[in-house]
């Protein structure tokens, strides 16, 4: 502790919290009567208020008591489409009404519908749009967050999409992931020509987007509604000779072996997987895939196929869990929310779903320096207004972010 002190006063140091470091393999490593403190993005400290020296102030003229307050790293939402154009309230109606997911999108609604909307914006427009949606995540405690493209459907609206997800992140102080998803839909220009709009993505906009920069990874829709598994591993194999790392939309509404063929690539994570077979969950236990659950669209859709939960704890495959933020199937702002509903809907622990939303989140975007609070990582926490993590997933609603720090810095309530 000396050592640390003597090279420089800390930036900050919270004394007196309930101290949530989810260091570990289980549970969420509680430390009662704790302190966290900080340094040019980075933890210093996060231990017992024991382990502090007499005098914290020596250490940092920045010392804020939390009253023991809970203090968790910030929260990690890592699979949203929240940059888009116009919204799908009106199918919302029409499936209270009875019409299915799929009966909407083969009418010409669904993805289609906003891919119209959102190509009809410029840069400027569809940055507007998605500034709201973006505040509320952060209120709620979010400090890194995915953000796919896929409303766009040709080069140019996928890259403003991708463009407008990273301008996000700098004029919000977050940290923005972006994720390629050109293999979202077919668009109405390829109608009848599903191979010939794989070509397209493969050839054209694939290459072109790693060549920008703007794309983190690439994702997929393998269903009967999306991509066949054949198109889906073309779309693979290329995003792995341009040195991507993939994800995808996997057994959301059927069994096509999509969890066990991302796994096959090392993929990052398989998502929904609400149909996801055994031979799934072990492929993706063997390939450190993890498995994000999206409780949002179930809700939405009032799907009645849990995923394999049991399989995926007995397995040992690490849980995410995300709002799945979208126009159609969950037009969900709160991850704190989409943590209550893994726990009511997929019977999820409490302790369970903030490490889904912590360092599982992380793993699931390819991070290994943020989810947990430990020394060397960064210093992006949340000071909540509760004194326990069940709390996070007890309260349905309602505003419990006290102060969000981003690499050690506050955020104003809230940036923009």
């Amino acid at each position: 502790m000396s050592k640390q002190a003597d090279s420089g006063l800390w930036d900050g140091l919270v004394v007196d919290c309930q101290l949530a470091t989810l260091v570990g393999e289980q549970g969420v490593g509680l430390i009662e009567h704790a302190a966290i403190g900080w340094k040019d993005g980075r933890i210093m400290f996060a231990d017992a208020m024991s382990a502090l020296p007499d005098q914290p102030q020596a250490l940092s003229d920045r010392v804020e008591s939390a009253q023991r307050k809970l203090v968790t790293p910030g929260l990690i939402d890592c699979h949203t489409h929240l940059v888009f154009g116009g919204n799908r309230a009106h199918e919302f109606d029409l499936r209270l009404q009875g019409a299915s997911y799929e009966a909407i999108a083969r009418a010409g609604g669904g993805i289609a519908s906003t891919v119209s909307q959102t190509r009809s914006l410029d840069d400027d427009a569809l940055l507007a749009a998605s500034m709201p949606r973006t505040r509320a995540l952060i209120a709620d405690g979010v400090t890194t967050l995915e953000i796919k493209s896929g409303y766009g459907l040709d080069l140019e609206n996928e890259l403003k999409m991708l463009r407008v997800a990273r301008k996000l992140g700098s004029q919000l102080g977050i940290d923005v992931r972006t994720t390629f998803l050109g293999a979202h839909a077919v668009p109405v220009e390829f109608s009848g020509r599903q191979d010939a709009y794989v070509d397209l993505v493969c050839e054209e906009m694939l290459p072109a987007v790693a060549n920008s920069g703007l794309a983190d990874a690439v994702d997929a829709f393998c269903e009967s509604i999306g991509f066949t598994p054949a198109q889906t591993r073309r779309v693979f194999e290329c995003a792995r000779s341009l040195g991507l790392p993939v994800k995808l939309h996997a057994d959301q509404l059927s069994d096509l072996g999509g969890a066990a063929l991302s796994a096959e690539f090392a993929g990052l994570s398989a998502d929904h997987i609400e149909h996801t077979n055994l031979d799934g969950v072990r492929a993706m236990a063997a390939a450190g895939t993890v498995a994000v659950l999206l409780p949002g669209a179930f809700y939405a859709l009032r799907d009645t196929q849990l995923p394999p939960i049991a399989e995926l704890r007995e397995h040992g495959v690490p849980i995410a869990v995300a709002t799945d933020l979208n126009p159609g199937t969950s037009p969900l702002l709160s991850l704190r929310l989409a943590m209550n509903m893994a726990c009511t809907l997929f019977r999820l622990t409490p302790d369970e779903a903030l490490r889904g939303t912590t360092v599982n989140a992380a793993k699931a975007l390819g991070l290994t320096d943020r989810g947990r609070l430990a020394s060397g990582m960064r210093a992006d926490f949340v000071i909540w207004n509760v004194g326990k993590p069940a709390d996070l997933c007890y309260w349905i609603g309602g505003s419990l972010a006290e102060k969000v720090f981003v690499r050690g810095e506050p955020l104003s309530r809230w940036p923009g």
